[in-house]
């Protein structure tokens, strides 16, 4: 995620971290290309061209226009609705501890242990979380807080945050036929760890629905269409004008299509997506502070503007 002020007046025309300029400069060139020789064209041979009312194209234009600002809304819905559901993580797991801490049966062993091994299949749950919506490797950040004993099935599992969560549940079951807590209590900390579920399985919907398929080919191919047949509508009206205005329209609608293509997926490793591992960090550091130690890992700090 993008980290940084707001540029200003100036700097904000040459500022490329983070925007869509990279990705789409190629389309933008064509556009470009094909409007600058559509003009040479025109002024060589005035007659290549007819006239054309530019009314087909405002309406189409605007119809256009229509289709991204949906699917761009759909996008960021998307993204907050993630944002919201590692906001409820963090909420969760910081009052899961909490509870932990204060309503288990530390006088002996036991208790104590059960916090400790409570509290760090919590900061698992979060890493595994993350690593599973990444598709990437969770084991260096998962097993340390694992006890060794479970690291053999562990490695076995297709859902690991799922399996996380269950030991969990059979850790909080212990405690209850140990009489560690309340029942009171034991009931309010496994609602805790169904709203963790809760927030596991909507992730995953968000992760595994993207939005149809046959809406993205019919924005994508209308914006092409669009900006390559827009050159010989402009060029007997706008004359040398003509490249110019063709390369602002590509980049906002080009750009348009694809920032909804980045935001549409949420928990990626692009410059706008979330920011997965320091909101893990975070839960970590809070949570090992809250057991009392002291040799914490540092936050994660914003590299070049970005957070990863």
């Amino acid at each position: 995620m993008i980290v940084r002020q707001t540029p200003n007046a100036l700097k904000i025309f040459f500022t490329l971290r983070g925007s869509i300029i990279p990705k789409i400069y190629p389309q933008i060139l064509l556009v470009t290309l094909l409007s600058t020789l559509i003009t040479i064209v025109q002024h060589e041979f005035p007659l290549s061209f007819p006239s054309y009312s530019t009314a087909p194209f405002t309406l189409l234009g605007v119809a256009l226009s229509l289709f991204l600002g949906f699917r761009n809304n759909a996008s960021y819905q998307r993204w907050w609705e993630a944002r919201g559901l590692w906001g409820q993580l963090v909420y969760d797991a910081r009052s899961l501890t909490r509870q932990l801490l204060s309503f288990i049966d530390e006088d002996d062993e036991t208790g104590r242990d059960t916090q400790r091994s409570m509290i760090h299949l919590t900061i698992a749950f979060t890493h595994a979380v993350r690593h599973r919506l990444r598709g990437t490797s969770p084991w260096e950040d998962v097993e340390r807080f694992v006890e060794p004993i479970h690291h053999a099935s562990m490695r076995q599992t297709q859902n690991l945050p799922d399996y996380l969560m269950r030991l969990m549940g059979k850790k909080l079951g212990d405690s209850r036929r140990q009489c560690l807590s309340s029942e009171q209590m034991i009931q309010n900390m496994d609602e805790r760890l169904t709203s963790m579920t809760i927030v596991l399985a909507a992730c995953e919907r968000i992760h595994n629905t993207p939005l149809p398929f046959a809406y993205m080919l019919l924005v994508h191919r209308t914006t092409y269409l669009y900006c390559f047949m827009l050159p010989f509508g402009l060029v007997s009206s706008l004359g040398w004008a003509t490249p110019l205005i063709c390369a602002v329209i590509a980049y906002t609608f080009f750009g348009l299509d694809v920032l909804s293509e980045e935001l549409e997926e949420p928990f990626g490793l692009a410059a706008n997506q979330l920011p997965l591992t320091a909101l893990s960090r975070t839960i970590e550091i809070n949570l090992l502070e809250a057991l009392g130690e002291t040799d914490l890992p540092p936050d994660i700090a914003p590299k070049n503007g970005y957070l990863e």
